[in-house]
């Protein structure tokens, strides 16, 4: 039996899930893998999951897909108890069945709970599949105490956005549209909110007057493998920019809520959003890995741009003049997930000439949005002995050191969560992706060419001027601290 959901966390109903793209490879790496946790740790009530998908499977043969799918992706031990109760609430239903057989499903699940529950309908399909989804839901009417989670892209364009969110919403109502941004669901991107909003110390500081740019940089290793036919529709910007760096900053730069809910949380983003400036094409630089264009399903003459870095404006009270610069993309030296938030030099210097001030760059409070999260602040102190030398030195926190770690649940474990419960904070709205979109389109109607940068490396060289007179803070001029070293 799975143990009692703890107070306050899960939702208050049983629910029935309504899978479509169950056999895919979100599904069985983070989709699947994540039901069971949150079932068998008792974060759910009571659940049944239904899977929809296009392979013409029977319920025992999707059993085996689930099973197989937790033996390689689930990072926990199953325990034998909790899959055979996992086992026996999975249904399955080709897509071919149609509505009907997906109606009947959703009703025989709901009579084997026995009580009041909701139901939550999770589109893990290509762009192309979402509205056949939404349209088959409301066909079999599945659409009351409903809430449906859509993954990105919301569109590819302003005009694409907005047909999308029109056709969704005569489905939908936008307070059931749960827009999944897994960057978002990660503890750490919560963890801003607590850094700024908890402490006495930071807020008063975060602001134009002390702070000289910021950084959002998500560089991967990855190359596209398999979906390079589908990168070549999105490219970088559209695919990481719009649905995940632009999120972060929002989180990073957004006034204080009246409350930590919701609704609050939502409209103070989308502040942010309303005041970005346009993101003009001579602020970007664009880049390909060599080779990408000899992959599969990929053009040989290829202007998709694996790469994309940028500088982007805040134009309101707390953020004029601020430069917020955006880098990300495949193939490069690391993968990282960092915010590095450097602050104003102070304004005259005392030290003498060789003291060491002013050689390794401004202060900088940096957050790794990695799932084992960490932060540094960084600071010139002086070198021990005689004469003023001063070195770089830095405070570091890791989450690994509060010996909670187990406690943390996968991004996609807590977004599915807050949609069970109805809690959007962590979700976007319609009128915050369609903003996005519109600051996008100077750039998007005029891209600037791409270049070449080799597999390996920090992208094109373009991207110094970029942020000249300032650095790109990746790669560290220090690393982190081993965990649970204490001292130093």
């Amino acid at each position: 039996m799975a143990k009692k959901a703890p107070a306050g966390v899960g939702p208050r109903y049983p629910q029935v899930v309504v899978l479509f793209g169950a056999t895919g490879d979100l599904s069985k790496r983070k989709l699947l893998p994540g039901l069971f946790h949150l079932a068998s740790a008792g974060f759910i009530p009571d659940c049944r999951i239904i899977g929809v998908s296009l392979d013409e499977l029977d319920t025992d043969a999707f059993r085996d897909t689930a099973r197989g799918a937790l033996d390689e992706f689930f990072s926990r031990k199953v325990d034998e108890a909790h899959w055979q109760t996992f086992a026996g609430n999975l249904d399955y239903v080709p897509l071919s069945r149609g509505p009907v057989a997906v109606k009947a499903a959703v009703e025989a699940a709901e009579a084997s709970l026995g009580t009041e529950c909701r139901r939550l309908h999770y589109l893990s399909v290509p762009p192309s599949a979402a509205l056949p989804a939404v349209r088959l839901l409301g066909e079999a009417d599945l659409v009351a105490n409903s809430r449906i989670i859509m993954e990105k892209p919301f569109g590819t364009d302003l005009a694409s956005a907005r047909t999308l969110n029109a056709k969704l919403h005569e489905v939908f109502a936008e307070e059931q549209i749960f827009r999944i941004d897994h960057f978002l669901g990660k503890e750490p991107a919560q963890n801003i909110l607590a850094f700024r909003f908890a402490n006495g110390l930071f807020e008063p500081i975060w602001n134009r007057n002390f702070i000289d740019h910021v950084q959002i940089d998500v560089p991967e290793t990855l190359d596209l493998g398999r979906r390079a036919a589908f990168y070549e529709q999105t490219g970088a910007y559209r695919d990481m920019v719009v649905t995940h760096l632009f999120q972060i900053l929002g989180f990073m730069a957004m006034e204080a809520p009246t409350s930590l809910e919701p609704v609050p949380i939502s409209e103070e983003k989308n502040k942010v959003f309303r005041s970005m400036l346009p993101i003009q094409p001579a602020n970007a630089v664009r880049g390909q890995y060599a080779g990408y264009r000899q992959q599969d399903g990929v053009d040989p003459e290829s202007d998709t741009e694996t790469f994309i870095a940028l500088k982007c404006h805040i134009d309101n009270w707390r953020w004029a003049g601020v430069p917020f610069y955006l880098r990300t993309g495949k193939r490069l030296a690391e993968g990282q997930r960092i915010i590095s938030i450097a602050f104003r030099e102070p304004p005259k210097s005392m030290f003498p000439p060789g003291s060491g001030v002013g050689s390794q760059g401004p202060d900088h409070l940096t957050f790794d949005l990695a799932d084992a999260s960490k932060m540094s602040l960084s600071f010139y102190g002086k070198r021990p002995g005689p004469g003023m030398r001063l070195d770089k030195l830095s405070l570091q926190f890791a989450m690994r050191d509060t010996g909670l770690m187990g406690e943390v649940l996968e991004a996609y474990e807590r977004l599915i969560l807050d949609a069970m419960r109805g809690d959007r904070t962590l979700f976007t709205t319609a009128e915050g992706i369609e903003r996005l979109w519109e600051v996008s389109m100077p750039l998007l109607d005029s891209p600037p060419p791409v270049r070449l940068y080799e597999p390996g490396s920090w992208g094109p060289k373009p991207i110094h001027q970029l942020i000249a007179p300032n650095a790109w803070r990746l790669p560290f001029e220090r690393s982190w601290r081993a965990p649970n070293l204490m001292g130093g």
